[in-house]
């Protein structure tokens, strides 16, 4: 393919598309850039597989540390397993892309997007989104796009389209919209509590721009001469179809419009309706064309009697209004919530139950020195709050290998714990790193959002002094021709089957995340502000059953919960604190058994589960950092004798000698004449030499400052 450039600009902010520089085997590839952060996607179709009943789409997003001229860390210094960051990007690429593959489309399709150079004010994961549409179509896959996405941010009181990262982390919005020529399908965001009214505008502003670079790469095509490929879907013979199809509809139908509120009986009556067609087909003579067709495809009959059950429930919704379970449209099922579920060695626990789904999330509390390290392309380098999620088999009733978390968990994860961070206490006022896990007990529809209000029941539990509590909801949506149905709170079948999984999570001031995935080609803007609206009530309903289970933080951290005491040093005392190979910091850790950090400013957390622990050690480096000057009188005690001088650890940490000369006002023939190892004494700093030892004296000292100097001693 020829070389060829092109670019659109948003407000002075440009994008370059070039094709035919990179990947040449590639089916398709695009070097997408933007200031100084460029990002190579390839796409590739390879023949389908046998036996494959589903589009086999890999989407891998790579990064690569010498795009910001970093050498990777570790042993082996290169990349290994990709970072958290690196899957979610992957997910982001994923989630706007597969819609818009033909159903019928098997072939395997790999997608790979590769950061090769990033400066700190572009982000590349947008880039790759869009970039992946632009390899697919110069791949000639069949493909219902152009899809195109981009960043929103709110500086000030504006709007700002693909912002930089120090433009995110000082505004309130982090939106990312991915859209179609049918309408926005995909939306990723973390708000600081922002309105509804301003998310609805905020998700247009950048709908409009995503409808430029759509224009921008339609235009590219036919400067190259390239037709966006349309083929038709083959033709499948319907024999085994319609036989099944005959046998499912009326059972299916009769067992839907039971309306019947327990998933496990709605399932044995459908799986004995399968099993009655199984049974029909055992029974059609060997040469019966449709036994011949179920003999050579064993799916056929879980895919098309799933295909019944979806149009049959669409059905009942869209003419009815009436939902599976029997619930009206906009009915949420029954919440109940618990905190302290686990013992206190627990720092804090909460389990929420919506209908059949049960999440239970424990927060643990950590010293600074537990901040996630981050080794990736992201600017940030530690974090300070960490969401996990866990789904075992056993919460949707099977079996199967457990396995490091998936694209999925992590993804998960990640949701709550963007909608959990606007609310969390500054670091300032709750040093403190917390780790909130969340375990899927039971799982029927949306697990993410019973996550979040797992999360924030378990927050509070611990003590952590949350502005506000967050909850979630999931809003789903029918289609069907022009009749549109938003469903509140979707349980497991409604999301397999519908169009749409929408997740809102926020307080009762405004959103904190919210993210929409699509199974359509695009919805517009008045349905998707619809569906915003519509989940206020149901985040309110929400909350306020939490509420009702804990109003507030509790006051008191678990006993078993580290305590944190916080002193500044000077930064050039950090190296006193430390010590030669780290002597004198492991020393104290040792004496005290409490955990010692030290930021580059001179912070130092001092952390132990007993706090007396604690007390111990933030004397020990307050007594090793103190200004001391010539004149001062301090109580201490005798550690140590030599010939000629004892010395007294006057602080804790801190020691002098006092000659022999300076322990009496009279001549000391021997120093243990006067003092043993263990006595109180009270001494004077008598002058500081320039190697910064210490030399006291007895003599000189005033009773009345005696008596103050033992005072203060004991008041430590």
């Amino acid at each position: 393919m020829q070389e060829f450039e092109k670019s659109i600009s948003f407000d002075g902010r440009d994008i370059r598309l070039k094709v035919g520089l990179l990947a040449p085997q590639a089916g398709g590839s695009v070097l997408i850039e933007s200031g100084d952060t460029a990002v190579l996607v390839a796409a590739t179709r390879a023949k389908g597989r046998e036996g494959i009943d589903f589009l086999p789409l890999l989407v891998d997003y790579e990064e690569r540390l010498y795009a910001a001229g970093r050498i990777p860390g570790g042993f082996l210094k290169r990349e290994g397993r990709p970072p958290e960051k690196a899957t979610l990007t992957s997910r982001l690429i994923d989630r706007p892309l597969r819609p818009l593959f033909p159903s019928w489309l098997r072939d395997d399709i790999q997608v790979v997007a590769t950061t090769m150079s990033m400066d700190e004010k572009v982000p590349p994961d947008v880039l790759a989104v869009t970039g992946a549409s632009i390899a697919v179509l110069l791949a000639k896959i069949p493909f219902n796009g152009p899809m195109a996405a981009v960043r929103v941010g709110l500086v000030g009181d504006d709007f700002v389209i693909n912002p930089t990262y120090k433009e995110i982390e000082s505004g309130d919005l982090d939106l990312v919209v991915a859209g179609s020529p049918d309408g926005v399908i995909m939306v990723e965001a973390g708000a600081n509590q922002l309105p509804e009214a301003d998310m609805i505008e905020a998700i247009d502003f950048g709908y409009e721009a995503v409808r430029d670079l759509i224009q921008a790469q339609r235009d590219l095509l036919q400067e190259l001469g390239i037709e966006i490929v349309k083929e038709e879907a083959p033709v499948m013979d319907q024999t085994l179809e319609n036989f099944i199809r005959e046998r499912a509809t009326a059972p299916v139908k009769e067992i839907l419009a039971r309306l019947e509120k327990d998933r496990t009986i709605r399932d044995a009556a459908l799986d004995e309706v399968k099993a009655a067609i199984v049974s029909a087909i055992a029974e059609l003579p060997e040469e019966d064309p449709v036994k011949v067709a179920a003999a050579s495809d064993a799916k056929a009959l879980n895919n098309t009697f799933k295909d019944v059950t979806k149009k049959l429930m669409r059905r009942q919704i869209v003419e009815d209004n009436v939902r599976i379970d029997g619930r009206q449209l906009d009915e949420i099922r029954p919440i109940s919530c618990r905190v302290g579920v686990l013992p206190q060695r627990v720092h804090g626990s909460g389990v929420f139950n919506r209908g059949l789904t049960q999440v239970l999330s424990i927060a643990t509390l950590g010293s600074p020195g537990d901040e996630q390290d981050l080794d990736d392309l992201h600017p940030d380098t530690e974090k300070r709050y960490l969401h996990h999620y866990n789904f075992p088999p056993y919460s949707v009733g099977e079996t199967r290998p457990m396995r490091s978390p998936g694209r999925r968990e992590v993804g998960h994860g990640a949701l709550a714990e963007r909608a959990l961070v606007p609310v969390l206490p500054p670091k300032e006022q709750f040093p403190y790193v917390i780790r909130v896990v969340s375990e899927v007990l039971s799982s029927n529809g949306s697990t993410s959002m019973g996550s979040v209000s797992g999360s924030t029941l378990a927050l509070m539990h611990a003590g952590v002094p949350i502005i506000k509590p967050v909850s979630g909801a999931a809003m789903g949506l029918i289609k069907e021709g022009e009749e549109i149905r938003i469903l509140t709170d979707i349980q497991g079948i409604e999301d397999f089957l519908g169009d749409m999984d929408f997740k809102v999570a926020g307080t009762d001031t405004g959103i904190t995340a919210l993210q929409l995935d699509m199974k359509i080609s695009g919805l517009p803007m008045d349905v998707i502000a619809n569906a915003i609206h519509k989940a206020k009530p149901a985040r309110l309903h929400i909350l306020g059953k939490m509420l009702e289970t804990i109003d507030k933080p509790s006051s008191e951290l678990s006993p078993f919960a580290p305590r944190l005491l916080t002193i500044k040093i000077d930064s050039d005392q950090i190296g006193l604190i430390i010590g030669p190979g780290g002597k004198t910091i492991k020393g104290i850790t040792e004496e005290t058994g409490a955990k010692i950090d030290i930021a580059e400013d001179g912070t130092v957390t001092i952390s132990a589960i007993e706090g007396e622990k604690a007390k111990r050690a933030k004397a020990i480096i307050q007594g090793m950092t103190r200004k001391l000057n010539a004149g001062d009188i301090y109580a201490g005690k005798v550690t140590r004798i030599i010939p000629i001088g004892a010395f007294v650890e006057f602080l804790p940490g801190k020691e002098g000698m006092v000659h022999i000369s300076q322990l009496a006002d009279h001549r000391v023939g021997k120093v243990e004449d006067e003092v043993a190892v263990g006595d109180e004494v009270v001494v004077k700093i008598r002058e500081i030499d320039n190697r910064g030892r210490v030399n006291l004296t007895r003599l000189g000292i005033h009773p009345d400052e005696a008596t103050a100097a033992r005072e203060a001693a004991a008041t430590k």
